[in-house]
């Protein structure tokens, strides 16, 4: 230390004083004051995490809830064209068949534009394919030389799928194995 610190020191108390404060430790209550303000602390921050934890949840549940309600909006809208154009064909009493099937052509290109635009997809198996439990429905069995038992024989009603998970199955009818004749003698 240097010469004049040292007499700054000596002729002003309160230096000095201020200086033994730094060195001394706390006293059992300071202590105990600090631990409570601290505990104080860290339960205020505990709370305000809670809180925000509680509305994020909330405002996760609303936006899901909104998510559910209006899934199919996108869908419902497009749909909305398609009933537009069924109705007209109803309204029509031309009785001009061509402009009628044209009419309902249109109005399925129309659906399947929905259809591709909700990632709608036809299950449409073929004859000879195997049965996938997944995404077909046997309907019957029947008698079939041309196909291996258990294949797909024909298409009763096409199925559809939506983003890979079926809506409803492919409904086919199924070839058996076919029974040995007993001779009945």
């Amino acid at each position: 230390m240097s010469e004049q610190n040292q007499n700054i020191k000596n002729e002003n108390p309160e230096v000095l004083d201020a200086e033994n404060e730094e060195n001394t430790p706390p006293t059992y209550e300071e202590l105990q004051e600090r631990i409570a303000e601290l505990e104080g602390m860290l339960q205020d921050e505990k709370l305000r995490a809670l809180a925000n934890e509680q509305n994020l949840n909330r405002r996760f549940q609303e936006e899901l809830q909104k998510t559910h309600k209006f899934a199919a909006q996108n869908f419902a809208a497009e749909m909305l064209t398609v009933k537009d154009y069924l109705e007209m064909a109803l309204q029509d009493q031309s009785g001009n068949f061509d402009a009628m099937k044209m009419g309902v052509s249109m109005t399925l290109d129309v659906l399947k534009k929905a259809f591709e635009n909700t990632k709608i997809q036809e299950i449409n198996p073929q004859k000879g394919d195997k049965l996938d439990p997944h995404q077909h429905h046997g309907m019957q069995e029947v008698e079939a030389d041309d196909v291996e038992t258990g294949a797909i024989v024909s298409l009763l009603k096409k199925g559809y799928t939506m983003h890979d998970r079926v809506l409803r199955p492919a409904m086919v009818t199924v070839a058996k194995a076919n029974q040995p004749v007993e001779n009945q003698s």
